[in-house]
């Protein structure tokens, strides 16, 4: 048996569709159909929508959409044909791809990119000139002619405003005046071109704004200005505002002022404010009522920047008048000068002013002016200033501490009153202290020179030179010499105001002198010419083999102190050992006043304890109570009376009432305790009166023994022992004799 192969192939029509058909589903596609002419032969669709919105019959191939189709949602479809036998599910025919496109109908409406436009131009631009661009879109087939052709028109502005078929926007007129109408609101619509739905449009809105030129003139609000200002107005402050309007916007106004009458350009300027539309009046210079009380001229506004070609009614010029009237003020002096310089010799007293400052009153009434020194500088009473100006020199002057001297004065008016005015001026003096030669040369610097003890003669040892505190001026000339020859040094002036210090003999010994002193005598050539004698300290030193110092001992430095540090110092001093005689006399005061306190505290203590004082001097640690009891039992009284409380009770025995030597020191001591604020109170002394008050054998005192009434015979107090032989003394006295306790 022989295989025969038959060539097969897939036949079908043209695949393709028309979208949004109106008819009722399914929509035919086409059919697609195989060579494999057999009963059993079975058509089966795959690829992007297969089975759902394109189906095929099994046995035809006929390909139906079950769908209206949108070409802008998807304009074709890639399917794969499958023929395969019915009964075995074997491929007939190899798979073929194929594709369903879908044809365009115009059924869009154009529409624009957004809902509104900006656009701007220039005011009074010609015809035709650009002002922005609109878009709207056709989503239909770009490639069917008329399909997405979109046509713009103005709807809404069209008188002033014209569209092109691309969108853009131009002006239709050139009268667009800003200043009339600065913004456009305009619509525009896009409409297409007629096809399935009979050439449907959308629309947007495009806001069109004016840019301003500058094509208006400044006018003045009103034909004249006053105003008034008080003659003191600083330079450069504000007078007043002239009022203009130029009805461009701020830059692109250009207002010039002008003077047209009134030629006062020197002393006024007019400097415009464009985003206040007002001209700022100011002085230039200043204003003085006593001159001038009123200034008129006429004021011409302009701009020239102006574009003529778009030159509207209306003059180009605008002129107001203005008056600006001057108010008189109570004006501080005015110096004749504004600074004063003197000149004077140092170290001279002139008897005479050194000069005059002089001011004057500007206003009408001239008053008389008082002048007085604010500040100087130095400070000191070097110069004075007199009520009437003049200046006066209170000390000589010093070039060499100060060689200018500046001075602030001031001047006020003297009122009616006699009071001086509250505003004053100042002026600046200033006084040039001349040089005078009053001040000897002295060494630049405190030189330091060794010498090798071996140096040989001719050796340089240093250098020096001078200063002078005086004015040095171009010329001055220094001399050099030694106060005597007769050392190991010689002094070679070098002409240059130096002189070098060299060696004479040479071979100095160092156990003889280790520093040599060499007085130097330098002179200046001024008138008087002065001098002073300066002296070196030269140290002998060892030295090696190159003359390089190897030892030297330094010269004792001389340190001076001036005469106002060594009065400092004894103030200070002095200030010290006044404040600690001052700290010692108060505690000296402290302590005499402790120890007097301590002192009447102990004969308190004394006065308290003396009541119980029984058993004798002799016995200083106890007594017997008992026998003072016996002393009472056995009628003996014992009987004393307080002698102090308040008012002091004066004995009153014997005709001398009073008059007795214990009332006598009562009363001087009473006295002294009144009188006496560092002592202790007068009424203290009542615990006097009170002692043996805690006594069983009561007082003892004999403060008043001998105004006592009692006849009792104490002689028997001798007989009790040593105890009581204070007791038998005091009581043995006869009543008729005077004791001092």
């Amino acid at each position: 048996n022989s295989h025969k192969r038959f060539k097969r192939e897939w036949i079908w029509n043209q695949m393709h569709i028309m979208e949004e058909i109106n008819s009722p589903l399914p929509h035919h596609v086409g059919k697609i159909t195989s060579s494999a002419r057999k009963k059993n032969a079975m058509y089966v669709l795959e690829g992007e929508y297969a089975n759902s919105i394109f189906k095929v019959r099994e046995d035809t191939g006929d390909v139906y959409a079950f769908e209206r189709l949108d070409r802008e949602k998807k304009s074709e479809y890639n399917l794969t044909a499958h023929c395969i036998d019915r009964t075995t599910n074997k491929a007939l025919e190899p798979p073929s791809t194929f594709i369903i496109k879908v044809y365009d109908v115009n059924d869009n409406v154009p529409v624009f990119v957004q809902k509104a436009f900006n656009g701007s131009v220039p005011e009074m631009s010609p015809v035709g000139t650009s002002v922005t661009k609109v878009t709207a879109v056709d989503a239909d087939d770009p490639t069917v002619a008329g399909h997405a052709t979109v046509i713009y028109q103005v709807i809404q502005g069209e008188r002033y405003f014209t569209v092109d078929e691309s969108g853009v926007i131009s002006t239709a007129t050139a009268d667009l005046d800003r200043e009339t109408q600065s913004t456009y609101e305009i619509v525009v619509k896009a409409k297409d071109s007629p096809g399935l739905h009979g050439g449907d449009s959308s629309t947007a809105t495009v806001i069109i704004t004016l840019s301003d030129i500058n094509d208006n003139f400044p006018t003045f609000k009103q034909q004249s200005f006053h105003f008034k200002v008080p003659e003191n107005i600083r330079v450069g402050s504000e007078v007043g505002r002239l009022k203009v309007e130029d009805i461009d916007e701020p830059q692109n106004r250009n207002t010039k002022y002008n003077f047209v009458r009134g030629h006062y350009r020197d002393t006024f300027e007019i400097i415009p404010n464009a985003f206040t539309n007002e001209g700022i009046i100011k002085p230039k210079k200043p204003l003085d009522y006593e001159k001038i009380k009123e200034y008129k001229f006429d004021i011409e506004a302009t701009d020239p920047t102006v574009n003529m070609r778009f030159f509207k009614s209306g003059g180009p010029k605008s002129i107001a008048a203005i008056t600006i009237e001057i108010l008189d003020v109570d004006e501080p002096p005015i110096f004749s000068q504004p600074s004063y310089v003197y000149k004077i010799k140092e170290n001279y007293l002139p008897k005479n002013p050194l000069g005059t400052v002089l001011a004057v009153d500007p206003d009408a009434a001239k008053r008389k002016i008082r002048y007085t020194l604010r500040r100087s500088s130095p400070s000191g009473d070097y110069v004075k200033v007199s009520n009437s100006g003049d200046i006066f020199i209170s000390k000589p002057l010093d070039r060499e501490a100060s060689a200018w001297h500046n001075l602030t004065v001031a001047a006020q008016e003297i009122m009616a009153d006699n009071r001086l005015s509250d505003i004053e001026s100042h002026t600046q003096v200033y006084i040039q202290v001349l040089d005078q030669n009053d001040n000897a040369p002295e060494f630049a610097y405190p030189y330091e020179p060794k010498v090798c003890e071996n140096a040989a003669p001719g050796k340089v040892i240093i250098r020096i030179s001078a200063t002078d505190k005086d004015e040095m001026l171009p010329g001055v000339n220094f001399k050099y010499s030694l106060t005597t020859e007769d050392s190991n040094f010689t002094l070679v002036d070098n002409h240059e105001n130096t002189a070098n210090v060299t060696v004479k003999y040479g071979q100095f010994n160092r156990e003889r002198a280790k520093i040599h002193y060499l007085p130097v005598i330098i002179s200046d050539s001024g008138t008087p010419e002065l001098s002073s004698t300066n002296t070196l300290s030269i140290s002998v030193c060892k030295c090696d083999e190159k003359g390089e110092f190897t030892f030297c001992e330094e010269a004792a430095k001389q340190v001076g102190v001036s005469i106002q540090a060594l009065v400092a110092i004894f103030i200070c001093i002095l200030t010290i050992l006044v404040i600690t005689l001052l700290i010692i006399l108060r505690k000296r005061h402290k302590k005499e006043l402790t120890v007097l306190r301590k002192n009447v505290a102990e004969i308190h203590e004394q006065l308290v304890t003396y009541d119980e004082e029984g058993g004798g001097e002799m016995d200083t640690t106890s007594y017997d109570v008992s026998v003072l009891n016996s002393v009472r039992k056995n009628g003996m009284n014992l009987e004393t009376r307080p002698c102090l409380y308040a008012q002091v009770q004066k004995p009153t025995g014997n005709g001398n009432s009073g008059t007795g030597e214990m009332a006598i020191m009562i009363e001087v001591k009473k006295d002294e305790a009144d009188n006496d604020g560092d002592l202790l109170p007068y009424d203290t002394l009542h615990i006097y009166g009170y002692e043996g008050a805690e006594s069983i054998a009561e007082s003892l005192s004999s403060l008043e023994s001998g105004s006592s009434d009692s006849d009792i015979d104490y002689d028997f107090l001798n007989d009790w022992g040593p105890r009581f032989k204070m007791l038998a003394e005091l009581y043995g006295l006869e009543p008729n004799e005077d004791f001092v306790y």
